[in-house]
Parts: structure tokens; C-alpha cells; sequence
């Protein structure tokens, strides 16, 4: 098992993966959040765009978006995230729309969290924001979204937990993280039980405090009724 750290870059490619992670999860929040808005918004047009994006993007495989980053925004529309110049521009390309892809994903799973948390809030306290002058915009800032936030903790860990997982799904356009790693290992290596073992338990290190500490935020959290 040694001789595997020693030949491979594994703490590396481990280390993309918490970068695929991290971007993409804040990309997910800011676009989930605004789905949200658009889900429990008093426009019409806004509630079905909102409706059509979740259960579209939910029903869509996470490989088919990234191969269509990669192959159909970034090859056929030539659209570049990066100096197309740069000797690196392929690799760089290759990471940062796998980055828009999955934060596009997940952020279906972000609204729908934070749906719940809104479902969460009473609708009375709606009803009194509103009646002393505030607009929706203001209601949704002040008072329902940080109490949605509170509520939906749990199911947010849940999303970022998968979210870490399916960076996996990120090797299909190249992208050097440790799924994509683990297939070069036991390419070139005779397969083994350690290999397997190293690359379950590097997920298992990344997910676990995740779900631990969002579980007790949860619990420090809570609205209480």
C-alpha cells in the first residue's frame, strides 16, 4: 500500500476533489437559493421557470451534463472559461466546467432543500411582514429565508455530502480527481483489496465530519415552535 502513495499523487488528487467540491457548492447554494425564490414567489411565470428547472435538471443523468460542459458549450460552442492560449487552457477548461456542471445539478437538490425549510416557517409570520409594509423581496431577506436556512441544515448536509461523491462523475471529461486516479492505479497496478480500501476511506474522511457536524448544527439550530 505504500508503494502506492510513494508512485501516485493520491493526497492530490484528493485535494481536487475537495476543490471540485467547494466551488461547486457554493455555486449550487447561490443558484438554489434563487430557484427557491422563484419556487415560493407570488409571480406566476417565476414559480413554473423555477418548477421546470428543478424537475428537468433533477431527471437529467449528472455524466450527461458534464460530457454536454465539456463537449457541447466548451468544443462545439467554443465557449472558454480560460485563456485559450495557455498550455494549460484544456486541463483548466476541463475543471471549471465541471464545476458549472455539477453546481448546476445540485443546486435542483439546494432548492428543493431549501423549499422544505421554507415550508418550515409558519405562514403567519409571512402574513405579519407583510402587514407591516414589508415587500416580498424584504419578507423573504428578513424573515422567512434565514428561518428556511435553520430548517433545512440537515437536508443541505445531505446535498453536500452527494455532492462530494459525485465529484466521481467529474472524470468523464478528464478531470484528475480520485475516482479518475483509483481507474489509472488499477490500470497500471495489479487490482487490489488496498486500493479500494485507500480510496473508500479518503471518501469516508471527506463525508463523514461533514454529516457529523451538520447533524449538531442542525440540533444547535433548530426554530424552536
Amino acid at each position: 500500500m505504500l508503494d502506492i502513495f510513494e508512485k501516485y499523487a493520491i493526497f492530490g488528487a484528493f485535494w481536487m476533489t475537495i476543490k471540485l467540491t467547494f466551488f461547486s457548492a457554493i455555486g449550487a447554494l447561490v443558484i438554489g437559493t434563487a430557484l427557491a425564490v422563484m419556487r415560493v414567489s407570488p409571480i406566476a411565470i417565476l414559480r413554473r421557470l423555477g418548477t421546470f428547472y428543478v424537475n428537468t435538471v433533477r431527471n437529467t443523468p449528472l455524466t450527461l451534463i458534464l460530457v454536454f460542459c465539456s463537449l457541447g458549450v466548451l468544443y462545439i460552442l467554443q465557449i472558454n472559461l480560460t485563456d485559450p492560449k495557455s498550455p494549460t487552457s484544456i486541463v483548466d477548461n476541463n475543471i471549471r466546467w465541471a464545476i458549472v456542471g455539477l453546481a448546476v445539478y445540485h443546486a435542483a437538490f439546494v432548492c428543493e432543500a431549501l423549499r422544505s425549510g421554507v415550508n418550515t416557517v409558519p405562514v403567519g409570520q409571512a402574513e405579519a411582514a407583510r402587514s407591516i409594509g414589508l415587500t416580498f423581496g424584504q419578507s423573504l431577506r428578513e424573515v422567512i429565508l434565514p428561518q428556511a436556512f435553520r430548517g433545512s441544515i440537515a437536508p443541505l448536509g445531505s446535498v453536500l455530502i452527494a455532492l462530494t461523491k459525485n465529484t466521481t462523475v467529474a472524470s468523464v471529461i478528464g478531470v484528475a480527481e480520485a475516482s479518475l486516479l483509483m481507474s489509472e492505479i488499477i490500470e497500471n497496478e495489479t487490482a487490489s483489496l488496498s486500493v479500494f480500501l485507500v480510496f473508500a476511506m479518503g471518501f469516508v474522511i471527506l463525508t463523514l465530519p461533514v454529516g457529523m457536524l451538520f447533524t449538531s448544527l442542525s440540533r444547535r439550530l433548530a426554530v424552536k415552535r
